[in-house]
């Protein structure tokens, strides 16, 4: 059970939940959150650096696309294997200490990348062996950062937090790549890769510097067998958990393969070429980026957001895949970056409001586990549906997957909770809400 410290000098999240949940970056009145969030601002940075010079890198040295889908796949392969597994090894050890640890093996492996790149010894299987060492690394290191966040900042302002640290990745993928091709293009890829491993200082600096006594105390779950099974029963048998999880799932693995129809739109389609391939990327990040900032200033996590959200970003994707000529697609590119943004950010937080926190370590690695390995395993399907009949009808594709799914989990999610759908008319405009279903009256004794 997650009870609060002590209150210290500074203003705990206990004082913050109550004084200013209204307020867009509310939980950064936390101290140790406030550590935790500059420290991530430039790791993020460093993070999307390393992505952009590590695939550069390997195809630099094959010349070979495949080479770069290898590369890609062994940082999220060990997330599918041993995914769960990490969730089970963060239950039961303290995160604090867990995360300096990952986060000093993900800092070293830059490192050496760096002095093997800079130093011209750097072979193909060199960049292989770091990208599976990080994805190692991030197996425990994602459940431990996700859980933390409700040790440092309480239940008040956990949408706050994990909106805020949505926004501060998305940030960071405006930043890292443009700084990555300045330094690739005018000093190397090394140095890249050099300012990835040493931006790991700052994260690490923010969790030494960290009031423990401020911390919300989690009890840690006991070294026993079956604990993995555990996990799952625990989802399996939760609605409020087990739906947004599925949904979380169709979406990642059908509608969130942009690599794939970007790519395709601004070659095959517009004959535009890799400018407006990135074009298209910036403006989703700038969408990701409002939708974060949005739902911090919400304050909570609402299962009908999930809903509109998810059903949003579908209908979307759809309207995309028709989009008449570079600008109309490209303008869709913020509301699509929006809509994907608060599925993620809603159902993450409604996840972890939802979990016991003994158990949190588990249930988030299964959410990380289904959102992030999806990609990978849809992107193939994905493909060759664009290949064979056409970007347009892949693109259509994944939007009708995501809008079937959030159709179907969201009239399940208002029969398991015992609601229903009330349609009101305000201002001339409908108005859907979420109504508490009539019990039939009892008979009279």
């Amino acid at each position: 059970m997650t009870t609060p410290a002590p209150a210290g000098p500074a203003a705990t999240s206990a004082e913050v939940s109550e004084s200013a949940t209204s307020s867009m970056f509310s939980s950064l009145k936390i101290r140790n959150y406030r550590l935790f969030f500059l420290g991530q601002v430039v790791s993020n940075t460093g993070t999307w650096m390393q992505r952009i010079a590590q695939d550069w890198l390997v195809l630099s040295l094959t010349g070979s696309s495949a080479a770069v889908g290898i590369t890609t796949a062994l940082q999220f392969l060990p997330m599918l294997l041993f995914g769960l597994y990490g969730g089970v090894l963060v239950d039961r050890m303290r995160k604090r200490p867990t995360l300096l640890a990952t986060q000093t093996a993900m800092g070293v492996t830059g490192l050496l990348l760096a002095f093997l790149t800079i130093s011209g010894h750097v072979q193909v299987w060199h960049v292989y062996v770091a990208a599976f060492a990080v994805g190692l690394a991030t197996v425990v290191d994602n459940p431990a950062r996700q859980s933390f966040v409700s040790e440092m900042v309480g239940p008040g302002q956990l949408q706050n937090a994990v909106s805020l640290n949505s926004a501060n990745f998305q940030s960071a993928r405006l930043v890292g790549p443009a700084v990555a091709g300045v330094l690739i293009t005018g000093v190397g890829t090394g140095w890249a890769f050099l300012f990835n491993g040493l931006s790991f200082i700052a994260p690490i600096a923010g969790l030494l510097l960290m009031r423990t006594r401020e911390l919300h105390v989690v009890e840690r779950a006991p070294r026993a067998k079956g604990q993995l099974r555990e996990g799952l029963r625990y989802v399996a048998g939760r609605p409020e958990l087990l739906w947004p999880i599925v949904l979380v799932g169709f979406i990642g693995t059908f509608g969130f393969n942009f690599p794939v129809w970007l790519s395709a739109f601004a070659d095959d389609i517009f004959h535009a070429g890799a400018g407006s391939y990135s074009l298209f990327n910036t403006l989703m990040a700038v969408g990701s980026l409002a939708g974060a900032l949005l739902a911090a200033r919400r304050g909570t996590a609402r299962l009908r957001v999930l809903i509109a959200g998810a059903l949003g970003f579908g209908v979307l994707e759809i309207v995309a895949a028709a989009a008449p000529n570079l600008w109309v697609f490209a303008l869709l590119m913020v509301p699509i970056g929006i809509a994907g943004l608060t599925v993620n950010v809603t159902a993450n937080t409604a996840v972890q409001m939802a979990t016991d926190p003994a158990m949190r370590g588990r249930v988030m690695a299964l959410f990380m586990m289904v959102f992030m390995g999806g990609t990978p395993l849809g992107a193939p399907l994905v493909g060759w549906v664009t290949d064979v009949y056409g970007s347009r009808v892949g693109f259509a594709v994944g939007g009708l997957v995501s809008t079937t799914a959030a159709v179907v989990i969201g009239v399940i999610l208002t029969r398991v909770g015992g609601v229903r759908v009330s349609v009101a008319w305000n201002h001339g405009h409908p108005h859907l809400r979420l109504e508490p279903r009539r019990q039939p009256a009892r008979a009279m004794a």
